[in-house]
């Protein structure tokens, strides 16, 4: 990795550089999905973590025995409920894009069949569509709602 460069997001949790492609590099071969499957497992562990510190934590406001009418504190304790509850979703959904390593079934659009691409799946590991196709559905999505 060039000298400044940042690593972001799940490349910087697993402590891994951007994959670099070899010239007529089959795409999904065992390296990458090694190289995704190292991703994958380092954010579900970090994922984890966090939910074991902030049980600890809430267990441990909960030994303070604070006012039961604490607005506030009732709030917080609402916040990191519902955020260890999107984590939760989260640790499922990588679980599941890890057993679809093992069957050989990763990086390709359930809708259209296509390569996703190592640059959106090192974005997002656990996207399951092309880009187009994901721009359509919330293209979709959107006019549904609106």
């Amino acid at each position: 990795m060039p000298q400044g460069t940042k690593k972001l997001g799940v490349l910087a949790i697993a402590g891994v550089d951007p994959y670099q492609e070899s010239a007529g590099e089959e795409y999904m071969n065992t390296k990458q999905r090694g190289h995704f499957t190292l991703i994958l497992e380092a954010w579900r562990n970090q994922l984890r973590e966090e939910v074991d510190r902030t049980l600890t934590h809430m267990q441990d406001e909960a030994a303070n025995f604070p006012d039961p009418v604490d607005r506030a504190a009732q709030e917080e304790f609402s916040l990191e409920l519902r955020a260890r509850d999107r984590e939760r979703k989260l640790i499922k959904k990588i679980e599941k894009t890890l057993q679809l390593i093992k069957e050989d079934d990763f990086g390709f659009c359930f809708s259209c069949g296509v390569e996703i691409g190592i640059r959106r799946l090192e974005a997002r590991p656990t996207a399951d569509q092309c880009i187009d196709c994901k721009t359509l559905a919330e293209i979709k999505e959107k006019q549904m709602a609106g």
